[in-house]
């Protein structure tokens, strides 16, 4: 058990790392990832054909955040705080006067910092969702769908994705642009007309957008 923590001890370090800025020791954090990996051996079964790193890492990300939950809420830096309030305020302000939702481009140029760090501000004070919690309406039929029904083909995708990078994984490795579009479809329950406007884009454009990174992220899950 010993040498097998060794060996992907680089591998827990870059999920642990993951958390860094919320409060917490990573050396603490470093014991509970390691919990995760041990909790994915006993699990782990050669016959899933999936890398035992593969398989291990949702158990080490369950495992921290599981931990950091039953800890208290997310524990953010004073300036990420400082930050979402700043932002917060803002756009109550650029609805009351423009009555529309001000774009992430116009509130990074507003308060002079990058749209990565106001995606950050804005996501810590977000209640973390499941991938299969994460829904948004069907405009054909207006039924409800979660984005890991989306990246599924219906042949029991589900089964091999739960042993593979989570798709947070993927959507963490996004160009900002199609991160944000993915967050406010999917986690923000946005329709495509109103991310249009969000990013001043067309409707067009954001179906386009959204099926190209949905097809390219089946085809990682597939490849991983």
């Amino acid at each position: 058990m010993g040498k097998l923590i060794e060996q992907n001890n680089g591998l827990i370090w870059s999920i642990v790392k993951r958390f860094n800025g919320r409060g917490y020791e990573l050396e603490d954090l470093y014991q509970i990832g390691v919990l995760g990996f041990i909790k994915s051996i006993q699990r782990f079964d050669v016959s899933f054909d999936v890398k035992l790193s593969t398989y291990a890492v949702p158990y080490m990300i369950g495992e921290i955040k599981r931990y950091i939950r039953d800890d208290g809420p997310v524990k953010v830096s004073r300036s990420i705080k400082e930050l979402s309030i700043k932002i917060k305020e803002l756009q109550k302000e650029f609805f009351y006067k423009k009555g529309e939702e001000i774009t992430i481009a116009q509130i990074a140029k507003e308060l002079k910092t990058s749209q990565e760090d106001i995606v950050l501000a804005m996501e810590s004070t977000n209640v973390v969702e499941s991938i299969e919690g994460s829904t948004y309406t069907n405009q054909k039929d207006g039924n409800s769908i979660s984005l890991l029904e989306t990246l599924s083909n219906h042949q029991n995708e589900e089964e091999i994705i739960t042993n593979k990078l989570t798709v947070k994984q993927l959507i963490e490795n996004l160009e900002t642009r199609d991160k944000e579009i993915i967050l406010l479809r999917f986690y923000k329950e946005k329709t495509q007309s109103q991310v249009a406007k969000i990013l001043g884009i067309t409707q067009v454009q954001v179906s386009r957008i959204e099926r190209r990174i949905l097809g390219n992220m089946k085809q990682k899950l597939k490849e991983a």
